[in-house]
């Protein structure tokens, strides 16, 4: 029994292992998930709190990365002027992005709003950004922020 359950662990964490792989590296021109739809010219991300309507935004914008989860590649963040940075998620974990997204111009597709984000939530982002402790102690209540789930993102350079 004991030789059995070694043997599924063992096995999880090769699969594990070679999903992380399968992810495309980033270049020119490569889409995560679905490709952003032609129509219509992507928005800057400075631009995206002006453009919401009834605290919502449907449609592209396009920005540089910031920063990728280090865990699995399952959201990133887009700098903006102020030094802030705006949150996207993968829309139901349905794709990853790889680290080497960092410093690249994208184009993504989804929708954007303010949500509230929990002390719980926002903590373990910080452990998936690979924030220490100490750092993640200092996370204390909620936030209320522009966040974007994203359906596709588009490598533009």
């Amino acid at each position: 029994m004991k030789k059995a359950l070694f043997f599924l662990f063992i096995l999880a964490v090769i699969s594990t292992g070679a999903q992380e792989s399968d992810i495309t590296p980033a270049a020119k021109g490569v889409v995560y998930g679905a490709p952003p739809s032609e129509k219509g010219k992507p928005i800057s991300v400075t631009e995206l709190q002006s453009k919401l309507s009834n605290n919502m935004f449907e449609g592209q914008i396009t920005g540089r990365v910031k920063e990728v989860c280090k865990s699995m590649g399952c959201w990133m963040t887009l700098e903006q002027p102020n030094g802030t940075a705006l949150m996207v998620e993968m829309k139901d974990h349905a794709f990853f992005l790889p680290q080497d997204l960092t410093g690249r111009t994208v184009v993504i597709e989804g929708t954007a709003g303010l949500e509230d984000v929990t002390e719980k939530k926002r903590k373990h982002l910080a452990e998936d950004a690979g924030k220490s402790k100490d750092e993640i102690a200092k996370i204390i209540g909620s936030v209320k922020e522009l966040q974007f789930s994203a359906s596709g993102v588009k490598v533009i350079d």
